[in-house]
């Protein structure tokens, strides 16, 4: 279905008030796991639209051989360089609870990699956030890792995946998605296979789908929000087909990751009363983060692109996100007063 405006007030409940009542931190404190020796940019990319988005707090989780270069692209970005190919498992974990714990959403994924030590440690991460009842955002090789084992995120309702095309062929093949369902629903029949996961299904329009009608819909996740599961089924399908750029630069789809992680360390903080009247269950945030990250990220590579048509790059596209978000959910979503503009 394409988006109402319910679905859009809806979501205008769970931003954050800029009226002087919240404290630092009461906007979201966002982790990106992810950052190896040769992939830097991509957990920058997703860190730093977090912020840009409107989270107070942006962590990068990385290997010592990419916080140097990511902490020389801003120094808003906390980095903390844990993840160490010459180390243990066992001389990690400590360390990494005790920083998971004053997160609010823990995005996997971002230039992570596929060398064995980075993918074991995001298994660990997972794990660790699960137990911690964390929202989660998946994305590039975070999905390779899901793919390999779907025990990983199976059944926990408080993540999003983000796969592209690639992405989605390759997640839908091992859960035995049959390929001849129609293309509007193939999202909701990954969400179902993985237990209620939430699917933004990236493309010329993005899909986004949750159904928690199948059997492995758990429940681990309704027992941390406190819900009946058996009155928590539900398939729902939301079409976003807000106007992007004609270029689609790499990089793109970390911003689209950072995006959705704020939206959903407001909902954990809506969640745990921080602001608004907690009348949206927790249940919802993960959908309503995915329709507001992906509206906000078409409409900065739309702006972007206009700007910098073919030489357009990701990193035209991080000065675009605030004046985004002020497009899609207006100024007053931005604390800004118009008269003064």
């Amino acid at each position: 279905m394409p988006i109402s405006k319910k679905l859009l007030e809806t979501i205008r409940q769970v931003i954050p008030p800029l009226n002087g009542t919240l404290h630092k931190g009461q906007s979201g404190r966002v982790g990106v796991l992810g950052g190896a020796l040769d992939y830097t940019g991509a957990p920058f990319f997703a860190a730093i639209s977090a912020l840009r988005f409107g989270a107070d707090l942006s962590h990068v989780i990385c290997s010592p051989t990419a916080a140097g270069a990511i902490k020389s692209f801003s120094p808003d970005l906390i980095v903390h360089p844990i993840l160490r190919e010459d180390s243990s498992p066992d001389k990690v974990q400590p360390e990494l609870k005790s920083l998971l714990s004053r997160l609010h959403v823990l995005v996997v994924g971002p230039g992570l990699g596929r060398e064995p030590y980075m993918q074991n440690y995001a298994k660990m991460a997972l794990s660790l956030a699960r137990s911690q009842g964390m929202f989660l955002v998946l994305d590039a090789d975070a999905l390779f890792l899901i793919g390999q084992d779907i025990e990983l995120i199976k059944g926990y309702r408080r993540a999003v995946i983000t796969p592209n095309v690639v992405e989605f062929k390759r997640l839908s093949e091992a859960l035995g998605v049959d390929p001849k369902t129609d293309a509007d629903k193939r999202a909701a029949e990954v969400s179902r296979a993985l237990g209620g996961v939430t699917v933004l299904q990236k493309g010329a329009k993005d899909m986004i789908s949750i159904d928690t009608t199948g059997p492995n819909a758990d429940l681990e996740s309704s027992k941390l929000e406190g819900n009946d599961s058996d009155k928590e089924k539900t398939r729902e399908s939301v079409e976003v087909d807000v106007e992007g750029g004609l270029k689609r630069c790499g990089g793109q789809g970390d911003i689209l990751s950072g995006t959705v992680g704020t939206f959903l360390a407001w909902g954990r903080c809506y969640e745990d009363g921080a602001f608004g009247d907690q009348s949206i269950p927790a249940s919802r945030m993960p959908l309503l983060a995915a329709v507001a990250g992906s509206m906000v990220t078409r409409t900065a590579s739309r702006r972007a692109f206009y700007k910098e048509g073919r030489g357009v790059v990701t990193q035209d596209m991080l000065t675009e996100i605030g004046k985004s978000f002020a497009e899609v959910f207006g100024e007053d979503a931005q604390g800004q007063d118009k008269g003064k503009l």
